[in-house]
């Protein structure tokens, strides 16, 4: 049986969301002046500004494109999404993980839609070339619960008549994302940036802008969903004026996170900091017959939310598996998602130090060893 190793990550944390914070994270280091603030008085204002311009330098976001923070997370921003813009056009929607079938059942079931679906399993991708973009058509740019991303942009034709409606939570800040293929992009701060729960943020392109101005939806729009104001686009969303109340405390992290980010040279040195991650974990995976990624083609593999199979693991074991190491203090939440089949998903993002995963595969060893005994 392999011996228990002695040493053990530093900082343990793999989750897949909230995400592990960033090096150097804590609660005593954020700006605390705007708490116990209405976050419509000035600092609040400022700081939600704040934080948006930053987002928007970081990710190279051109002025044609608008940025808002907005309620529910991901989720919440891309249902906003689907709810003020989807039946002005027919729908196609890609759904190859568990997030990716959830925007289908919406289309479905909520809003009375018919979409055209392209499904693969966990681990594929569907055929892009298929893809009708006469529709607007949603998919997820990285899919958390699989491990499958979409290899790049240039399935995205410049000349499409529909809107392009990309779930990017998994993929901001950590790819190059070409926003002129982009109309609607949504992510939270919890995965990437290591930020907190509870707030989304949005992306309208200028296709997008022009939609909600020219097109009204049939059916109902809750107050959180709403971006029009007597039959404008309601601007000040994007510059900080948020639709309900934010937590300002959520707001500060996400800037301490921000700034972390421009310390390390903004997004190249996220992207940098994620691939070399997801590289040593790609050696740990190959120095071992019984460990296997999950999406076998590396062009379409994720570099954030890396999903692994491990042979003949079935869903109990995998939940004694990452038990043991989360009661050793070696690795957290490294389950596979619950809907995913049985394996393990080990974030790679820019917030994890690539120390921690190389440090992780004698622990890999030792409860496969374990578990096997």
């Amino acid at each position: 049986m392999t011996s228990k190793p002695a040493a053990k990550p530093a900082r343990p944390y793999f989750s897949s969301g909230p995400c592990a914070k960033p090096p150097g994270w804590t609660p005593e280091k954020l700006n605390t002046e705007s708490l116990g603030r209405s976050h419509r008085a000035k600092i609040g204002k400022t700081r939600l500004q704040y934080c948006i311009d930053l987002m928007r330098e970081m990710l190279d976001l051109p002025e044609t494109h608008r940025i808002g923070i907005v309620p529910g997370s991901d989720t919440g921003a891309f249902e906003m999404a689907m709810w003020t813009m989807l039946g002005a056009r027919g729908v196609t929607a890609l759904a190859w993980e568990s997030f990716g079938e959830g925007w289908v059942t919406d289309a479905v079931k909520q809003l009375k839609l018919e979409p055209k679906v392209h499904r693969a399993d966990y681990g594929q991708l569907p055929d892009l070339s298929k893809v009708d973009w006469n529709d607007d058509v949603l998919f997820t740019w990285n899919g958390t619960t699989s491990g499958v991303r979409v290899p790049d942009g240039e399935w995205i034709p410049d000349d499409r008549e529909g809107l392009s409606f990309a779930d990017a939570t998994s993929a901001v800040f950590a790819y190059d994302i070409p926003w002129d293929k982009i109309d609607v992009a949504t992510f939270s701060w919890q995965k990437v940036l290591g930020g907190e729960g509870g707030h989304g943020v949005l992306i309208l392109g200028p296709r997008a802008v022009q939609r909600l101005e020219e097109y009204t939806p049939a059916w109902p729009l809750p107050k959180l969903f709403r971006l029009m104001s007597k039959g404008a686009l309601a601007e000040g969303i994007f510059k900080g004026e948020t639709i309900n109340t934010p937590s300002m405390l959520a707001v500060e992290d996400a800037i301490f996170a921000l700034e972390w980010a421009q310390s390390i040279g903004g997004l190249s040195g996220l992207k940098a900091r994620s691939d070399a991650n997801a590289h040593a974990l790609d050696k740990i995976v190959a120095d071992r017959v019984w460990l296997n990624h999950l999406a076998v083609d590396s062009g379409i593999r994720s570099k954030t939310s890396v999903c692994l199979s491990i042979e003949g693991a079935d869903a109990d074991f995998i939940k004694k598996f990452a038990g043991l190491l989360e009661a050793e203090g070696a690795a957290y939440d490294i389950a596979g998602y619950r809907d995913a089949p049985p394996g393990l998903r080990i974030w790679c993002g820019a917030t994890v130090d690539t120390a921690d995963i190389e440090a992780l595969a004698p622990w890999l060893d030792w409860a496969f060893a374990t578990l096997n005994a």
